[in-house]
């Protein structure tokens, strides 16, 4: 099947971009552990919560009720210490060696970066004092009174780690200090480089601060169209990898709002939500109308309501084949919000079911927030509407997303398979599959997972025309020695959704959610 075309093939994208693209990919660890934590904490919290309690009095009983609370406790890690598990996810996905020093080191850099800002604080006398943090911009991280940065304080400290380590992990030092070589030397020179860091943040911070508090200005100065302006730059974004900057952005600094929660200034729509919901303060709809809620129409019934299309527009012949390919695509979209295995199927070959789906995510966000829906979070998907919509009460007005969503189903049903069948538009199943033919001992390999390892590494070129091999959620993140041996068409008959060249040498293949299974087996028959 026809699912994608090569992007700028032949063209070499600047440095920049793709560092940015790889940026991107790092920040997905310790989000998929904030969406974790943070359903334990919406657990947690909906069943301790006096209004849960009232209508639900056995809910009341002492046991249950010490489990909820350490549910709402251990479900706070992910928001508490966000920044230093950014400090540590960046070098982690961008450093290709020694990836445990790395990761231990960008904790080193986070920790002496705060202690250097928090030294100018107390030497030039502008620390404040307690119970007036928030006023002064400052904030406790890790047990160290300093400025509040947030997550981008541990942005910085990651990144400075990842170039440190990439320039330092091999280095031989002389015979007299040889024990401090290689790896070693990685944390000792970052605890120098950050805490000169650190005395230099407190002079430009607030440079910084105001830029972020500017991109802010912009979207809520756009009203009731800044989650449409939000939401449909997000999935503009989706082909590009770069969707994540965005998104980031807007939940974790102040360009996604700020405010007071119990005494303390939070900044980032995210981490406003989930310092209310620790807090047992009531949910803002300001801060959710940039989180799951938007999402929900488009993720639990939209892309159901195309999975359908495609399926109903593929020939009768062809629909048992592709059942497993769109039900897999549809559990991912509306169990945990990963729309990818959907997206890929008609993102590259029809502009307009793909602008569609643009607005019609747009539309769905500023619909949830024109009704005062409030449902925090960040997945999007039947989960996050359980437990932070119908758990957390009748104010979260959770019961209008089925309402909205129903037409969204319709309307991307009728969209998608008019425009299919009057374009005819090559979706899954309406065109011919070619079966790859191998020998039946590089079968014989296959037979951990559903896709043929053996084939697809020969369609990338082959064992020696890869240099690096990663993946995120949902693609291969490739740098091939060159990228054009890859057989696009053939990796596409092996089940992927879509190649991108993003250069000569760097190449995207999307797989969907059993990603890291098949990153895994290349990896085992790379040796």
């Amino acid at each position: 099947m026809e699912t994608t075309k090569t992007l700028g093939k032949n063209k070499k994208p600047s440095k920049l971009w793709e560092f940015i693209q790889q940026l991107g990919k790092t920040f997905m660890l310790p989000v998929a552990l904030l969406a974790a934590t943070g359903l334990l904490l919406g657990v947690g919290s909906s069943f301790s919560s006096a209004s849960t309690i009232q209508a639900l009095p056995f809910l009341g009983n002492s046991v249950l009720q010490v489990i909820f609370k350490f549910l709402a406790s251990v479900g706070g890690f992910g928001f508490t210490y966000l920044p230093v598990t950014f400090a540590m996810a960046i070098p982690i996905g961008l450093c290709n060696k020694e990836k445990g020093i790395a990761a231990f080191s960008g904790f080193v850099g986070f920790a002496v970066m705060h202690l250097s800002i928090n030294f100018y604080l107390t030497t030039s006398g502008r620390l404040a004092a307690a119970g007036k943090l928030a006023e002064a911009g400052q904030s406790t991280v890790i047990g160290i009174q300093t400025l509040n940065m947030g997550v981008l304080g541990g942005i910085i400290a990651g990144l400075i780690v990842y170039k440190l380590h990439n320039r330092f992990y091999r280095i031989q030092l002389p015979d007299s200090f040889a024990f401090f070589s290689g790896v070693r030397f990685v944390p000792i020179i970052t605890a120098v480089v950050m805490s000169g860091v650190g005395i230099l943040i407190p002079f430009i911070w607030p440079i910084i601060a105001t830029l972020i508090n500017g991109l802010g200005t912009v979207i809520y100065g756009s009203g009731i169209f800044g989650p449409f302006l939000f939401f449909s730059a997000e999935r503009l974004l989706i082909p590009t990898g770069l969707h994540q900057i965005l998104v980031s952005t807007i939940r974790f600094t102040a360009a996604g709002g700020h405010q007071i929660v119990n005494g303390k200034e939070i900044y980032g729509a995210l981490n406003i939500f989930y310092a209310q919901l620790q807090g047992g303060t009531k949910i803002s709809p300001s801060v959710t109308v940039f989180l799951s809620q938007g999402k929900m129409p488009t993720f639990m019934f939209g892309l159901p309501g195309a999975a359908l299309a495609m399926y109903h527009a593929a020939p009768l012949a062809n629909r048992k084949k592709i059942k497993g390919l769109l039900l897999s695509g549809f559990f991912a979209t509306f169990v945990t919000g990963i729309t990818e295995p959907i997206e890929f199927l008609f993102l590259f070959i029809s502009p307009f079911l793909w602008v569609f789906h643009i607005i019609m995510t747009g539309l769905g966000a500023m619909t949830m927030a024109l009704f005062g829906v409030t449902i925090g979070n960040t997945d999007g998907g039947v989960l996050d509407f359980f437990v932070f919509g119908v758990m957390q009460g009748f104010y979260t007005r959770w019961y209008l997303v089925p309402i909205v969503g129903m037409i969204w189903f319709f309307a991307y049903y009728f969209v998608f398979k008019t425009a299919i069948i009057k374009f005819n538009i090559k979706t899954p199943g309406r065109e011919g599959v070619e079966e790859a033919a191998y020998t039946e001992k590089e079968l014989n390999f296959v037979g951990k997972s559903d896709y043929d390892i053996v084939g697809i590494l020969n369609a990338l070129g082959g064992t020696k025309n890869i240099e690096v091999l990663d993946n995120c959620v949902t693609r291969l993140r490739l740098v091939l020695s060159d990228g054009s041996k890859v057989e696009d068409e053939k990796l596409k008959q092996l089940g992927a959704l879509g190649v991108m060249h993003l250069d000569e040498k760097h190449v995207q293949v999307v797989i969907g959610t059993k990603v890291t299974t098949v990153r895994n087996q290349l990896e085992d028959l790379i040796g």
